[in-house]
């Protein structure tokens, strides 16, 4: 049996926590997030700690870290005065524009303009989606969980998708190397999705069956 080494999460530190975590759950996806504040300017910012929840309702979960004197970032702040988001996916297309979204601008900096990226008018919400990536999703917030001091879980209910037409079919099948997301792995580490496989899961009837072939054999 391989060694492994333990390690007792009530004994260390958040960024001790924060860099086992980063490193174990990957590939995560993640989420170019689109705002805007009570003045409707727009913010954009990419959160990986992201992912669905749920179908119905359908949910998406954001991770948003706060600020080191434990104020809200621009992305949180926005959520919670206006009830709305949008997520972007990133394709590899799109990642040089991701990464300078993620630069601290001031708030009063668009960082859509400051990458290149085109703000679209959301269709249910003050939000706007990316012209740019290959799926975005309107959500409205479902509720938000504050997690200790250092940051916001926010659930956001999707009210309406916008996919790129060449990426999904008519029984709603998104083609992965069309969508060609990027996932976040450890420290600066990314990882691209076009290489895939298909794993049906089993009955149990063809578990049972598979049990049997080495003894057959």
């Amino acid at each position: 049996m391989t060694n492994k080494t333990s390690f007792d999460f009530e004994r260390m530190s958040e960024r001790e926590k924060y860099k086992l975590l980063i490193g174990a759950v990957v590939p995560r996806p993640i989420a170019l997030v689109t705002t805007v504040d009570l003045n409707g300017r727009v913010n954009a910012a990419p959160i990986s700690f992201f992912n669905c929840l749920s179908a119905e309702p359908a949910i998406l979960a954001l991770g948003v870290e706060n600020h080191d004197d434990l104020s809200f970032k621009d992305t949180a702040w926005n959520v919670r005065t206006t009830g709305v988001f949008t997520v972007n996916i990133v394709s590899s297309a799109m990642l040089d524009a991701m990464n300078v979204c993620a630069v601290p601008f001031s708030s009063d900096i668009d960082e859509l303009a400051e990458a290149g990226l085109t703000a679209v008018p959301g269709s249910k919400i003050a939000a706007p989606r990316i012209a740019e990536s290959p799926a975005a999703f309107e959500c409205r917030t479902y509720v938000t969980l504050g997690v200790g001091n250092s940051r916001e879980v926010i659930l956001g209910e999707i009210v309406a998708a916008h996919i790129r037409s060449d990426v999904v079919n008519s029984r709603l099948h998104v083609d992965p190397v069309g969508l060609d997301a990027i996932g976040r792995m450890g420290g600066h580490g990314y990882a691209l999705s076009r290489e895939t496989f298909d794993l049906p899961t089993m009955s149990v009837a063809q578990w049972e069956e598979r049990k049997r072939k080495p003894a057959a054999e």
